[in-house]
């Protein structure tokens, strides 16, 4: 599963204008220091990507640049003038520039969920609203809040992201680049991931990570199916074929688990049952990953961190990213596969209220 960062870098885009101020008048009542110091923390790493990153023909015209990372630069751009001329999404600065990190992941996200319930803990912030995880360019900052999550009682997970955005908040500044921390995955994956934070700029819902991750999702795959049959290789598709029967694989073992979960949690019985049960059935999937694992993927280890981890907290963000995915590529057909007409019904649905968005997105006929 690929989960990227857009509550810390939009917060960074928030803070380079106005944490001067915010410094300046601020009196420490409640949580207003660790909202500020939470504000430094993405301002100063958002300008260390900044201050890292320069152009594409900078670093393909170097004579410095390993072959291997030109070749993919050269393909991220490729992408991105496909983005612009089939998929109609943003033309802007965003992508069109490259930062090496020298880290594995540009955010460390936390999320967290009650013992007994899949319903993410939420954060809100100016700005961005209400979001349900908070996430630190220093993994020791994300670590130090799990730690005080779990003396409350809390399933917490802390996982790493390589993907970061702004939703175009910075193209004054240079917009969203490329990291090493995904330039190097197989082709029809870098080329999902482009595509799906190109969406964000697109249309944005405040309050309704749903919507918003589910969206994106639809367009990454909606523009990864036409490049793949478009302008990759062979064994491109076939790997991407392959990348995509895991995630399917994936999505209906996880689902059925949180199902499963959400049942035992709604039923009457004690609470010292329900967690005998909920350990049961965490194992239960666990068990079935590796039947799977053996018997499908030939032994494919990538999500083994993500199951050997897996609690209410992982599940749950993990919901996020897929569960209004089919009424978007409903949608997407209803518009006569126009993604400009699309887009516009997306960006209608996204200024109504968030019960009637997710009324109408659902309702089967063409408005």
């Amino acid at each position: 599963m690929r989960l990227t960062g857009k509550l810390i870098a939009l917060m960074a885009a928030a803070g380079v204008l106005g944490l001067a101020a915010l410094a300046a008048g601020t009196v420490c009542l409640l949580s207003g220091c660790g909202t500020l110091g939470y504000y430094a923390q993405a301002v100063g790493g958002h300008l260390e990507i900044v201050t890292k990153s320069r152009s594409l023909p900078g670093w393909i015209g170097a004579e410095s640049t390993d072959p291997k990372l030109r070749e993919r630069l050269e393909l991220a751009q490729r992408l991105r003038e496909f983005a612009v001329a089939e998929l109609k999404l943003p033309d802007n600065a965003s992508y069109r520039r490259y930062a090496d990190l020298g880290r594995s992941a540009v955010v460390w996200n936390v999320v967290a969920a009650p013992e007994l319930s899949l319903a993410l803990k939420t954060w809100c912030f100016p700005v961005v609203g209400c979001v349900g995880y908070r996430g630190y360019f220093d993994r020791a900052g994300a670590d130090a809040l799990a730690t005080q999550l779990r003396t409350e009682g809390l399933d917490v997970n802390v996982y790493g992201v390589p993907a970061y955005s702004t939703l175009g908040k910075t193209n004054w500044m240079g917009g969203d680049p490329l990291l090493n921390t995904f330039i190097q995955w197989p082709e029809g994956e870098l080329a999902k991931l482009i595509f799906h934070e190109l969406a964000h700029q697109v249309a944005y819902a405040d309050d309704d990570t749903t919507f918003n991750e589910s969206f994106a999702t639809a367009v990454e795959r909606l523009g990864g199916a036409r490049w793949l049959a478009r302008h990759a290789t062979p064994e491109a598709r076939q790997a991407d074929a392959d990348g995509l029967q895991r995630r399917a694989d994936f999505r209906a073992l996880t689902q059925r688990t949180r199902e499963a979960l959400a049942t035992l949690y709604a039923s009457r019985i004690t609470e010292a049952e329900k967690r005998e049960r909920k350990a049961g059935l965490l194992a239960a999937m666990r068990a079935e990953y590796e039947q799977v694992k053996a018997t499908r993927w030939g032994g494919f280890a990538g999500y083994d961190s993500w199951f050997a981890r897996a609690n209410n907290a992982s599940l749950g963000v993990q919901a996020a990213y897929n569960d209004l995915v089919p009424q978007f590529e409903r949608l997407f057909e209803r518009q006569g596969q126009d993604f400009e007409r699309f887009y516009a019904e997306v960006r209608r649905l996204a200024t109504l209220p968030k019960a009637e968005r997710r009324a109408q997105l659902a309702t089967p006929a063409a408005r």
